[in-house]
């Protein structure tokens, strides 16, 4: 790769890794007086921040993070706009984007402000999928994650399930030529890792039975 071409990645994802870092769950929390490391299950996500203080600050820290990630994407992508000479080649947008979107979830799951410690990435993950796959695809691993939290109750559950029906649903587009570029299942499969493998002690406990049902709240 040109060295040109590495500085733009840099300028990429740089940008995408701190933007994910941004804790708003933890900032939201201590707007509401507490600090969510201390409370609930320990998670500065949506999830543990609607449990301890209810479902507007949940539902405030949901949409930053999940805003956080479609921002780092288009951020990306205009970054690579304006540095590479026109015409742009349609595959180098795509990995513009699809790198940035790692590169935001990651910081989000390893934050450097946090001592590498942060969230498990379901809402930054759709914002990001937003922002990269068409509205097919980001429907379906929505809806996959409706009918399973409807049906069980485990957020853990329906997001584990949600990532691993997203490289399923990139692969099958693909198959029928509904989107081009290996790009995007590369990065389906890595984000849908990435989601699994911060559950894997909800995993465990969803096996053991002991795995808690989310409840609702009036808060």
């Amino acid at each position: 790769m040109h060295p040109a071409e590495l500085f733009t990645f840099a300028l990429i994802l740089l940008p995408a890794y701190l933007l994910g870092s941004v804790p708003f769950g933890l900032l939201i929390g201590r707007l509401g007086g507490i600090d969510v490391r201390k409370h609930g299950s320990g998670n500065i996500g949506a999830t543990n921040v609607w449990r301890v203080l209810g479902p507007k600050w949940g539902g405030a820290t949901f949409l930053l993070d999940a805003g956080k990630g479609f921002a780092a994407v288009r951020l990306a992508e205009n970054i690579a706009w304006l540095r590479v000479p026109q015409p742009v080649p349609e595959d180098y947008l795509a990995y513009a984007a699809v790198f940035a979107a790692l590169a935001c979830i990651l910081g989000h799951t390893f934050p450097v402000w946090l001592k590498f410690k942060g969230g498990k990435g379901v809402a930054t993950s759709l914002g990001v999928l937003l922002a990269v796959m068409p509205p097919i695809a980001t429907g379906i691993v929505l809806a996959v994650w409706i009918i399973a939290f409807g049906l069980s109750r485990y957020v853990s559950l329906a997001s584990i399930l949600a990532a691993l029906a997203l490289p399923l649903t990139v692969g099958a587009l693909l198959f029928l030529d509904e989107l081009q570029g290996r790009a995007y299942l590369a990065f389906a499969c890595a984000a849908a890792f990435l989601v699994v493998r911060r559950h894997r002690e909800n995993i465990r406990r969803l096996f053991a039975g002991t795995e808690s049902r989310f409840k609702k709240t009036t808060t």
